[in-house]
């Protein structure tokens, strides 16, 4: 099974990377002691908090197998040569709604870096796709929720 690329910026990387330091040298062993603290409870199949030690430790060991398989994929995106000309990856978008006549600014990142409250959405959300590509003047149409959203791109800054 082959995984998709993913690219991430140094913080991205580093945050990534904290998270499996995290989920491994203190989630682990905090859910293992959670296992033998209800093991020596005794009786095993009447043992409700077994079952959910041992369902938290699949979950947290099914999340770090899913974070590992993210980094061993992970390209880091160098930001210093970026082009602005187009808008890609880390570029910042200043995008006006056509319609609403609002103006927005927004940096596109990898899925798992996108936070919209600080204006981060990801390249692979509706507006992420519907900018990639296109240059400043450009018009693009975006597929959204509540129908068809036609952006003109204003500014491309990295």
């Amino acid at each position: 099974m082959s995984q998709q690329v993913v690219y991430l910026t140094e913080e991205g990387l580093a945050n990534l990377k904290a998270e499996i330091k995290q989920m491994e040298y203190v989630d682990r062993p905090r859910i293992s002691q959670q296992i033998a603290e209800a093991r020596d409870k005794g009786d095993l199949s009447e043992n409700a908090e077994y079952d959910a030690a041992k369902e938290a430790q699949g979950l947290l060991e099914g999340k770090i197998a899913k974070m590992k398989s993210i980094l061993a994929n992970a390209r880091l995106v160098d930001e210093t040569n970026m082009d602005t000309s187009r808008v890609l990856i880390l570029a910042t978008v200043k995008i006006k709604h056509l319609k609403m006549g609002k103006e927005f600014s927004y940096t596109l990142v990898a899925e798992n870096e996108a936070n919209l409250k600080l204006g981060k959405i990801s390249v692979e959300s509706p507006i992420g796709k519907g900018l990639l590509g296109k240059k400043v003047g450009d018009i693009t149409q975006v597929e959204t929720p509540n129908g068809i959203t036609e952006f003109e791109i204003l500014e491309i800054t990295r």
